[in-house]
């Protein structure tokens, strides 16, 4: 059980350096989008290095 919290806390970390390495936490604009981007990039983690590039689009509904 503990090799594989270790598995998948390397996991996340990897996703993580890949999400900084695109430059994803440095965007001057936060929306829905960028912030799904940012947590499908880290679950993919070593995925991006086999040339996955997630992306993901949202949008809130305002009521009013």
């Amino acid at each position: 059980m503990r090799f594989l919290a270790v598995a998948l806390l390397v996991w996340l970390v990897i996703g993580a350096i890949a999400a900084d390495q695109r430059g994803e936490f440095s965007s001057a604009k936060r929306s829905c989008s960028s912030a799904s981007t940012i947590a499908v990039t880290i679950l993919a983690g070593p995925l991006n290095y086999a040339g996955v590039n997630p992306r993901t689009r949202c949008s809130v509904r305002r009521s009013g």
